[in-house]
């Protein structure tokens, strides 16, 4: 059976297990029934040109993991960034942790989205933001049809969150192969600041595919910090679906850090509401082999005096491929708009690729706008030079890419993310510098 004709099977299931008088039961039949048109996308859609996903559809996945196995702390605690107190969102195969996970409700609203939809106390958030700005694409809309497990998190009105919140989906092989589908809401009130860190991670061999999607609403005068660390097991494939809406005078950062896993595509979506926001996004790429990742980002400037920065930068080796497709829109009223995108890329190996496709759609006339594209190899005159001062070649290539890298790094506020990348960075790299950026 196809993995679509399976998922048309188990939703008649997945909806008998659930309150069908729920308030987003027509939210969730609407969109499967977008799903059900649309199907799994396919390279002869133009934002998946470069990216095909027939190779993991192929998969007789379960959709509903039966059971999650019982992990300890110390099976998972290299995965946890343990240097700093944090706030932790613990998933085993689709399923909330209670033992894995450290959580409060002293000025943070935190519980499962299977709560927040359910539940009346939930239900004004729920009408005002659920699925509001989730684009009602492909993999969206089959997410949203199934969405029932993740995290929901409502910061209110002047409340600066003391300890950063870390979102872990753990997978354990319970199943041959399985398929996850997580729904984060996260609302962030006026003047209230938060820092997250996110991160998928199976701990089997066996196939995985996640399809997540996460709506951010960050209202005025909010301050949001997110961090997405994908270094999976090379049999996990990930569908990563963001969706920020800012209001006026916002700030919200989302740094992504692919090193690992087969397929990995970011879909990373902002929305400008108001005045005076900043949207920053940036990420480094570093990968091997045959694996493939794909960033697909949107930035739309609504309203007037706005800024907007992207920075990515890849490196790839072996047979390895890349996409970057940016797209900057500014509409007519926007005027006084800021927007930057820069994509750097190395390449390590003629053998591998990278497709970049940034685009600006303007209808102002009175910002400022640019965006540049780069793919190239090492600096062989530099690598020389450091060689001629007795470092050693590996090391010396190394350096130059953590200085490649440096300008996304740098922009890092946690120190403990910061370090953890960076010796993330090292073993991608195989070396062992001895130092922090």
């Amino acid at each position: 059976m196809e993995l679509k004709e399976k998922l048309i099977s188990s939703y008649v299931a997945f909806e008998n297990g659930i309150d069908i008088n729920s308030d987003v039961h027509e939210i969730r039949s609407k969109a499967f029934q977008n799903f059900e048109a649309l199907g799994f996308p396919t390279k002869k859609l133009e934002e998946w040109k470069y990216t095909s996903l027939n190779s993991v559809l192929k998969q007789d996945y379960s959709i509903f993991p039966n059971k999650a196995n019982n992990i300890e702390l110390a099976d998972v605690k290299q995965y946890f960034i343990h240097d700093i107190d944090t706030y932790k969102i613990v998933f085993v195969d689709g399923k909330y942790s209670s033992f894995l996970s450290e959580t409060t409700h002293d000025t943070v609203d935190v519980c499962l989205m299977s709560a927040a939809l359910t539940k009346p106390q939930y239900k004004a958030t729920i009408e005002n933001y659920f699925n509001k700005i989730a684009k009602q694409d492909n993999l969206t809309s089959l997410n949203t049809a199934f969405a029932n497990e993740g995290a929901y998190i409502n910061i209110p009105k002047n409340t600066e969150v003391k300890k950063p919140i870390q979102i872990i989906n753990f997978t354990t092989g319970s199943e041959a192969a399985t398929m996850l589908q997580p729904r984060n809401l996260i609302v962030v009130g006026e003047n209230s600041h938060v820092q997250i860190i996110e991160r998928h991670q199976s701990l089997t061999s066996n196939p995985v595919l996640t399809n997540a999607v996460t709506e951010i609403f960050a209202d005025k005068r909010a301050f949001v910090d997110y961090y997405k660390i994908q270094n999976d097991d090379i049999n996990a494939s990930l569908v990563d679906n963001t969706f920020v809406e800012q209001k006026s005078n916002s700030v919200v950062s989302v740094h992504t850090f692919s090193f690992g896993g087969n397929i990995t595509r970011n879909n990373l979506n902002f929305y400008q509401r108001g005045e005076y926001i900043d949207s920053i996004l940036k990420g480094i790429t570093i990968i091997e082999g045959k694996q493939h990742v794909d960033h697909c980002t949107l930035v739309h400037h609504i309203e007037p005096n706005c800024e907007s920065h992207q920075d990515y930068k890849g490196i790839y080796d072996d047979r390895s491929t890349a996409v970057f497709n940016g797209k900057v829109i500014v509409n007519k009223e926007a005027q006084k708009t800021n927007a930057y995108q820069q994509n750097n890329n190395v390449l390590l190996s003629d053998k591998a690729t990278i497709n970049a496709k940034p685009q600006l759609e303007i209808f102002a006339d009175d910002v400022k706008c640019s965006h540049g594209c780069t793919i190239g190899q090492l600096d062989e005159d530099a690598l020389f030079y450091m060689q001629q001062r007795g470092i050693p070649k590996k090391e010396g290539k190394a350096l130059l890419m953590f200085a490649f890298a440096n300008t996304v790094l740098e922009s890092v506020k946690i120190p403990e993310v910061k370090q953890r990348i960076t010796k993330l960075i090292a073993e991608k790299l195989n070396v062992n510098i001895g130092f922090d950026l």
